[in-house]
């Protein structure tokens, strides 16, 4: 199935759902920054899975490029699908390919398709670090990079990885972005910080409370939601 091919499969999942309401609505909520056909999001996965099980995904090229013919479609749907796709389908994904996830992210960026791409960022290094202990490498210099988003992923992408966490990243990159002023920024540390802090509360405690003067208010507050207070 060809890329165009299967983006007209999807729109045809998708279209017996649309909501002209709920479509306004969802714009509002997104700050009317993109458009909306109206699908939520349960309903979408639904609509596409069968469509998702008949694309044979034979190399990441192909992956990918059935992921960027998405993403140029007007309705922010189907930039969801996506990222649903790649998420399906991160195994098929290696460390070379990290390079073009990072350029989808930094188009029709915000918070909804970043987060995402983030967590198919974190599937793909963690595996790769089984045997490239130095995969992540590529998020070292993601963190100097001029997108704010590109920042993001490097930041969040460890999230779930509770042991497997790489702490010296998760500090030094929370230390690195610390003087950022963006609001997305400052909540990925505090967020980056919180999920770590599950699996290790006190080395995060320590952390938080070495940096008090470092960190902004807004991630002080994020990263110590479930923790004892900081002194």
């Amino acid at each position: 199935m060809t890329p165009n091919a299967f983006a007209k499969e999807i729109k045809a999942a998708l279209a017996p759902h649309a909501d002209a309401d709920r479509a306004l609505a969802m714009r509002a909520y997104m700050r009317h920054q993109f458009d909306f056909i109206g699908v939520p999001t349960p309903l979408r996965r639904q609509a596409v899975t069968p469509v998702f099980k008949r694309l044979p995904v034979e190399n990441a090229d192909h992956l990918l490029a059935c992921a960027n013919r998405l993403w140029t479609m007007p309705a922010r749907e189907y930039q969801y699908v996506a990222t649903d796709l790649l998420a399906r389908n991160w195994k098929t994904l290696a460390t070379t390919d990290i390079a073009h996830l990072l350029a989808i992210a930094q188009h029709a960026s915000w918070w909804d398709s970043i987060d995402p791409l983030a967590a198919v960022v974190g599937d793909v290094l963690r595996a790769a670090r089984v045997g490239t202990p130095q995969a992540q490498a590529v998020m070292d210099a993601a963190l100097q990079h001029e997108s704010l988003w590109v920042r993001r992923i490097a930041m969040i992408h460890q999230l779930g990885w509770r042991g497997h966490t790489d702490e010296d990243r998760l500090f030094g990159y929370a230390r690195a972005l610390a003087a950022e002023n963006d609001f997305f920024i400052r909540k990925a540390i505090g967020w980056a910080l919180r999920d770590y802090a599950r699996h290790a509360p006190d080395v995060v405690s320590g952390f938080l409370s070495a940096s008090r003067d470092l960190i902004s208010p807004l991630t002080l507050r994020e990263a110590s939601k479930h923790l004892p207070p900081i002194r």
